[in-house]
């Protein structure tokens, strides 16, 4: 155990320090908050970082593990009537969102003649909740490596656009904190963006935003159960998919978090210290995906699942938009 722990605190140590330099910076920049910070110095740094392979262990866990500490540590700022109550809203957004990414997805997959599996894949990536749908999604419908790079590329250069451009187009648009958080939720694609996104507008919009992802999220159960009953037809044969496997842990935490809080069992004191001690953990997490990414490669990934990406990204983005103009949610 302390063998592991030390094997992954060079990794965490140079995180934290992209997360300290992106607090301090941020003050001087109002427009863009700590998280996107920490992404952007990462992503300058990764050429450097790749150099010293003893961080690597270290940068995987807080960016995936402590990201997810991180997200139920934030259950603290939410009581059960909240989550409810926008967890219910999301549904119909989300349904919308959903037929926007896996149907239009399908048909632009077939006109720019795009493989189905990689056409699902993006899809899963843009609808559900980036790299986790896209890993969940992949062994289901048996997709090769080449399939899951593109999709993972794909999905993630257009994430750091909208962890750039959401919170300003939020303030243009003078949305609410809860419109801000219900779009940001069923638009971004992955977790840790999504964080980012809402948080930069406000913690509020920030809180909104995560209890609708993790909604969201939850939609990656019947996609993959549908997905394996294509695959099962198209091979012949039926793939087993356990309904266990593919629901996220953290969100059950989350939930459980969320209701010690709104029973007032969590002291006050308490509760700030976890709170804030979860959104440093978060901008922490946000600078290892940074720092362990390659935008140079990524950005020259294949045309066609680059366009595909782009194109039901940007289709997502405005139905959700849509759907709140006419539900009133803005």
């Amino acid at each position: 155990m302390i063998q592991r722990f030390t094997h992954t605190l060079p990794g965490i140590a140079v995180a934290a320090c992209v997360a300290t330099l992106a607090f301090f910076i941020q003050p001087s920049t109002p427009l863009i908050s700590s998280s996107v910070w920490a992404l952007l110095i990462g992503l300058a740094l990764h050429q450097l970082i790749v150099r010293f392979p003893a961080t690597q262990s270290g940068l995987t866990f807080t960016s995936k593990k402590l990201l997810r500490l991180a997200i139920i540590g934030m259950g603290v700022t939410l009581n059960i009537t909240e989550v409810l109550s926008i967890g219910g809203i999301s549904l119909i957004v989300m349904i919308f969102t959903l037929i926007t990414a896996f149907g239009g997805g399908y048909l632009l997959g077939k006109i720019i003649g795009l493989d189905w599996k990689q056409s699902a894949l993006i899809s899963a990536g843009t609808g559900i909740c980036g790299g986790s749908a896209i890993g969940a999604l992949a062994p289901v419908i048996e997709a090769d490596e080449s399939a899951i790079a593109w999709a993972l590329s794909a999905t993630f250069i257009f994430d750091i656009l909208m962890v750039i451009l959401f919170p300003i187009m939020g303030r243009f648009l003078a949305m609410s904190d809860l419109g801000y958080g219900l779009w940001t939720g069923t638009a971004v694609n992955d977790t840790s963006s999504v964080v980012a996104a809402g948080y930069a507008f406000s913690e509020r919009a920030g809180a909104f935003a995560l209890v609708v992802k993790l909604t969201r999220t939850l939609s990656i159960i019947p996609i993959s159960l549908i997905f394996a009953f294509i695959q099962g037809r198209n091979t012949a044969k039926a793939n087993r998919v356990s309904v266990l496997q593919l629901l996220p842990w953290f969100i059950i935490v989350f939930l459980v978090v969320v209701g010690l809080n709104s029973f007032s069992l969590i002291p006050h004191y308490l509760s700030n210290i976890i709170a804030k001690g979860g959104r440093f953990a978060m901008v922490m997490a946000l600078g290892a995906i940074g720092l362990s990414t390659d935008a140079k490669t990524m950005a020259k990934s294949a045309t066609k699942p680059m366009t595909h990406g782009f194109l039901i990204s940007l289709a997502v983005v405005l139905v959700s938009y849509a759907v709140q103009h006419l539900l009133g949610q803005l």
